[in-house]
């Protein structure tokens, strides 16, 4: 005896593989972050804070804000920097109630691996993959993070 399930079943279950697949690259590429910060002696949050401030506009308060965190935490990672020698920070000279944070040689040398390992793993992950693929990946991905930020707005 054969069973037929519904269309609508087969749907449902493909939207909650999609999820799972999701959910598997989201921690899979978050493992890997981790793993590239702690190759260089940093944890991800410190590599956050080290990438943004070799951007060199870098703000403590707006970065709090933009990641959703204090700017407490933020003060404690550049502390943590500064203790690794990482990272200077000097009064604006300016607005004397500023400070402008910028990577020491040692940072600059730890940005520069994490930048060339990361363009290995890209590499050795990505480029291989078939064009027309990823251009429906990310064709697919961008009209997923639209309907997501706009399903965030709607509720609470």
């Amino acid at each position: 005896m054969v069973y037929y399930l519904p269309m609508e079943t087969f749907h449902e279950a493909s939207v909650h593989a999609a999820i799972a697949c999701l959910q598997r690259l989201t921690d899979v590429f978050q493992q890997r972050r981790v793993q590239l910060a702690q190759s260089v002696g940093l944890s991800e949050q410190q590599w956050a804070v080290l990438e943004e401030i070799s951007n060199e506009h870098f703000m403590p308060s707006m970065f709090a804000r933009s990641r959703a965190s204090s700017a407490a935490a933020v003060s404690k990672i550049l502390r943590q920097l500064v203790d690794k020698h990482l990272v200077r920070s000097k009064v604006d000279s300016d607005d004397g109630r500023q400070r402008r944070y910028e990577l020491t040689a040692k940072g600059k040398a730890a940005m520069a691996t994490l930048r060339q390992k990361r363009e290995q793993a890209i590499q050795a992950v990505w480029t291989s993959l078939d064009g027309p693929a990823l251009e429906a990946f990310t064709r697919f991905g961008d009209a997923l993070t639209e309907r997501l930020e706009a399903y965030a707005t709607t509720t609470e």
